[in-house]
């Protein structure tokens, strides 16, 4: 079989930057704009010594929210100590100590980048007690005091399932709850040997049944999934109240990671487009380039703007 090429050879101005030893379908191309429209986004993260997950992982999506004058936080370092196989950031290993200014510098590089809609992520961290979750509600809180009109979304590790720690970063007041499922259960031993469906699914719904926010979960397609597995997923994020959905394409980031299994064409991602809007999401972005956090604001507004923040609910049944 031949060769994945990896992420970075998909990214061009329409050629492989080397070349690939296997032809991309032209979905997968993307132009870059001229010059280097992210550098003010650069300079600022870089002096502010603030990691992005849009470098960390690799996302195509970089040079066009940089450009933007948007991106995603990561906290607590760059080193996971987890080893998912579709995963670029290091890993795993044991990271660093947490910086404890940390939440005050992401809090002002959100006030210096005037942004209205903020992301805010992290590895997993297993290695501390909490999970990192007071770091986690801490950089919630600086952000939501010094910039009060920003909205903010928290992309979640699983915590291992851990009530708690779940409910310490609900309770710092995140607009979204995010935690990505990833993809479906029967693939998890290969893509996510560290993590349970079941703790995914666990935070989702801990999250709503707390109230005052939306949920949201994202899956990756290509990686050996069935339709029929997907719509399943998409049923069990639905039984714990999950409002927001993203599908978007695997790609692979390096020779390490899991290879495609599958270049899905963009008329199937509309069949899961219109899915799961009939199972009842609140809003669904679904394509070859989406990443959980691509074009967050834009996805989160008719949420917004069609009703106020959700109220808790009962229990699922499961």
């Amino acid at each position: 079989m031949p060769e994945i090429p990896r992420m970075d050879e998909v990214l061009s101005d329409g050629r492989e930057r080397r070349p690939a030893l296997q032809r991309l379908p032209a979905w997968l191309k993307k132009r870059l704009p001229p010059g280097d429209t992210a550098r003010p986004v650069r300079d600022l993260l870089k002096g502010l010594r603030l990691v992005t997950v849009c470098e960390e992982a690799r996302c195509p999506n970089l040079n066009e929210c940089w450009g933007a004058g948007t991106a995603t936080f990561m906290i607590m370092g760059d080193i996971c100590t987890r080893n998912c196989g579709f995963c670029a950031v290091e890993g795993p290993r044991r990271p660093h100590a947490l910086d404890p200014g940390e939440p005050e510098r992401v809090a002002r590089a959100v006030e210096g980048m005037a942004l209205r809609h903020v992301v805010i992520t992290s590895v997993d961290r297993d290695d501390l007690p909490d999970g990192g979750s007071l770091h986690f509600a801490a950089t919630v809180q600086a952000v939501r005091a010094r910039v009060p009109r920003a909205r903010v979304e928290v992309l979640t590790p699983d915590f291992r399932g851990v009530e708690d720690d779940i409910l310490r970063v609900h309770a710092a007041g995140p607009h979204v709850y995010n935690h990505n499922v990833e993809t479906v259960p029967r693939l998890y031993r290969s893509a996510r040997p560290m993590a349970r469906y079941e703790w995914s699914l666990r935070v989702l719904d801990l999250a709503k049944r707390a109230g005052g926010c939306f949920t949201k979960s994202g899956l990756m397609v290509g990686l050996g999934e069935t339709k029929d597995e997907l719509i399943a997923v998409f049923r069990d994020l639905r039984a714990v109240g999950c409002d927001i959905l993203t599908v978007g394409q695997y790609l692979r980031p390096s020779a390490e990671n899991l290879p495609v299994a599958r270049f899905v064409p963009p008329e199937e991602f509309e069949e899961y487009r219109a899915a799961a809007r009939d199972l009842g999401f609140r809003a669904v972005a679904s394509g070859p380039f989406v990443r959980s956090s691509y074009h967050a604001a834009e996805v989160f507004e008719p949420v917004a703007e069609g009703e106020g923040p959700p109220s808790g609910r009962e229990p699922c049944a499961r």
